[in-house]
């Protein structure tokens, strides 16, 4: 395989001569000028320059992604520092393994052009180019999301984005979708404390998450979920700190890590993870596949695998950044996903939404293809093919003739099987003997924020809440944190009335 990086392929050195995309040569003043009948008459249609030029314009860009449209990222590369292999076979987290990668960092709700510093979550995708083909593991600056199951993600993010009408975001539509979906509890809390708002990029975590499942040579299997601490520290922007900022500058944070890795800062996060043994996942205190829950470090204490750093900026940011295409579909012999129902529908979902975006060939890219593995697929044609077999190659499957054939990765019964519990249904999951929206909730308030971090939440809760409309969407949000926790609730309430026709700092 080509040892030349993403970061460098599809570089092309700079010409002395302008030409077209085809590669011939342009005529003098060509790029200034358009070939029209004497000096001031019609533009004739035959020249082709002008038309390749505009029709090329018009056509710079791909839909941006609905959700984590506004990103930055960077090029870097994953170290194994400790020894996890009883955990995982996966070649990518064995000892001294060194494994070159991609990060995007990105806001939820907003679109492009959207300031950086909304009260919003952080994408944190990353993307590992193994030798056993790509690991991405695709997960947010928080350990818990919304919802816990994919049905309910689209309506989510309609109620975070604009009102058909008035094409304006609105707190209201929010705060009826929360309360109505009370999984959410845990989610919002964090997103309305300290970490609501990173100071940038770089003084944030990552977490994937979810919970997904290692095996290892032996074939035992774990649930384990990853943790991505900043070695930077982690600090968070106040309301009004993230307002000013936005109206400074709407990129602060995508200019905070170029910058950065620009002059030699590379940032860098530690990685472990939590691992929990197979068995105990039925009968432990939460669902651990309930991505609206975390796993006691208590229970379960993280371990300790490596570090990745970003050390190398995009040479184009449209082409490596804009184009990269991540999705927890993306695993490796040793990685597998779990009975998590979000995580279930994001397999599907985010591969979907690039054949949509990009195209059906995304993978071709240079900065999406598996370059450190083979890559022997039988699908072909389509727009955009760059890759292609050998002519001798067959191009179906079964064959007699020497094409490519299933079995090298491994069987199922190895690392991609968890016991169902029966029927087809549409219910929520399984009770465990502690499972409630709220609780989680309650302990993030209570236990892990310092007085003056309740403080600032309140204010940011009753801010927020005060631009609800509806008295009666109003009240079902006061009712909401008074579930979380009573005190907590009975703040925001005076907090409001206190505050009434304020500025929120929201998202």
């Amino acid at each position: 395989m080509s040892d030349t990086t993403p970061h460098e392929r599809g570089l092309r050195e700079t010409g002395s001569f302008t030409t077209t995309q085809e590669g011939l040569p342009v005529p003098t003043n060509a790029d200034a000028h358009s070939l029209s009948v004497g000096a001031d008459g019609p533009i004739v249609l035959h020249d082709s320059y002008v038309v390749e030029k505009l029709a090329a314009f018009d056509r710079e860009r791909v839909p941006e992604r609905v959700v984590h449209a506004k990103g930055a990222g960077a090029f870097g590369e994953l170290e194994i520092t400790e020894d996890v292999s009883q955990y995982t076979k996966a070649a990518v987290f064995q000892p001294g393994t060194k494994t070159p990668m991609l990060a995007r960092f990105s806001t939820v709700a907003g679109e492009q052009g959207s300031p950086d510093t909304w009260r919003d979550p952080r994408g944190f995708a990353l993307k590992f180019y193994t030798t056993e083909g790509n690991l991405d593991i695709v997960g947010n600056n928080t350990p818990i999301f919304f919802v816990r199951d994919g049905i309910k993600f689209p309506d989510f993010i309609h109620s975070q984005k604009r009102l058909p009408g008035s094409g304006m975001r609105d707190n209201t539509m929010q705060w009826d979708f929360w309360t109505q979906s009370p999984e959410s509890a845990h989610q919002v809390t964090y997103l309305m404390g300290p970490r609501g708002i990173p100071k940038d990029y770089r003084h944030m975590n990552g977490y994937g998450s979810h919970t997904y499942q290692w095996s290892n040579e032996a074939g035992e299997r774990f649930w384990v979920k990853y943790h991505f601490i900043s070695d930077q520290g982690t600090e968070g922007l106040t309301g009004p700190e993230a307002e000013e900022i936005a109206g400074k500058d709407a990129d602060a944070h995508r200019r905070d890590l170029y910058e950065s890795i620009e002059k030699g800062d590379f940032p860098s996060w530690t990685m472990y993870v939590q691992v929990m043994p197979y068995e105990d996942a039925k009968t432990y205190r939460f669902n651990p596949f309930d991505v609206t829950k975390t796993i006691s470090k208590k229970d379960y204490p993280r371990i300790k695998v490596g570090k990745f750093t970003l050390n190398q900026n995009p040479l184009n940011y449209f082409a490596q950044i804009e184009q990269a295409a991540f999705s927890p579909s993306n695993t490796v012999p040793g990685v597998e996903i779990s009975p998590d129902k979000m995580l279930m529908t994001r397999v599907f979902s985010y591969p979907d939404t690039h054949r949509h975006r990009i195209g059906a060939n995304f993978a071709d890219l240079p900065v999406n293809f598996p370059y450190r593995a083979e890559q022997n697929s039988y699908s072909q044609d389509g727009p955009m093919r760059y890759t292609f077999k050998h002519p001798n190659q067959p191009v179906y499957a079964p064959n007699t003739q020497g094409g490519p054939v299933a079995g090298a990765g491994p069987a199922v019964a190895d690392n991609m099987r968890w016991e169902s519990d029966g029927e087809l249904l549409r219910t929520a999951a399984t009770l465990h003997s502690e499972d409630d929206d709220f609780g989680q909730a309650g302990t993030l308030y209570r236990e892990v924020f310092s007085d003056e971090e309740k403080a600032e939440a309140v204010e940011n809760i009753a801010g927020h809440v005060g631009d609800v409309m509806d008295e009666t969407i109003k009240e079902a949000a006061f009712q909401y944190w008074e579930k979380v926790d009573p005190e907590l609730g009975r703040r925001v309430r005076e907090a409001e009335a206190r505050n009434s026709g304020s500025d929120a700092y929201g998202i």
